[in-house]
């Protein structure tokens, strides 16, 4: 069984080596560019839709504190007018009310970090994200160059195609010359 692990091991580690012969810098380099910005364009959609939230969140606690400045008052009411049995309803609701407040607050407040946390790490991301299209650039820049005098050479020659049996000629002919003198 430990022999059979090795080999495995010995098989991947070879093939591994061999994709990373295979595999172009320049290639990897522009995909992982696409799949930040992949992923930085979901973060900041996440984080429009975490705002779109706090938004909500906000209104909610809004409409919440409405309703208890409503019910203070209407409790200030129901004692002026000795109706303790409709105050104590009121009094149970206004309980429930402040707790869902305090929860609501409690998740806007964690929500707003969250916002917060991950507004900076996009910020961070983006800045590296410039740095590698930085990169890329500087590398496409010097790949022309490279690759230019064999576009510009091939512009020049036209669409050129040398067989094997035209260098042998030039070969032996070549050969010859040189043995003439």
């Amino acid at each position: 069984m430990a022999l059979i692990h090795r080999v495995s091991r010995l098989f991947r580690a070879d093939f591994n080596a061999v994709l990373d012969h295979i595999e172009e810098p320049e290639l990897l380099l522009r995909q992982s560019i696409r799949d930040m910005e992949d992923e930085l364009a979901d973060c900041d959609r996440r984080i429009a839709r975490r705002r779109q939230e706090q938004v909500s969140l906000q209104g909610r606690c809004e409409e919440l504190e409405v309703r208890l400045a409503a019910m203070t008052e209407q409790l200030d009411l129901c004692f002026d007018s000795g109706k303790e049995d409709l105050a104590r309803n009121l009094v149970r609701r206004r309980l429930e009310t402040e707790s869902l407040l305090k929860s609501l607050s409690a998740e806007a407040l964690a929500n707003k970090d969250y916002i917060d946390e991950q507004q900076s790490l996009l910020d961070e991301n983006s800045v590296t994200l410039e740095g590698l299209r930085q990169k890329a650039e500087m590398i496409e820049r010097q790949q022309p160059k490279e690759a230019g005098v064999t576009a510009d050479a091939r512009k020049l020659l036209g669409d050129v195609s040398i067989h094997d049996d035209e260098v042998e000629i030039a070969f032996l002919a070549e050969k010859k010359r040189r043995a003439a003198s």
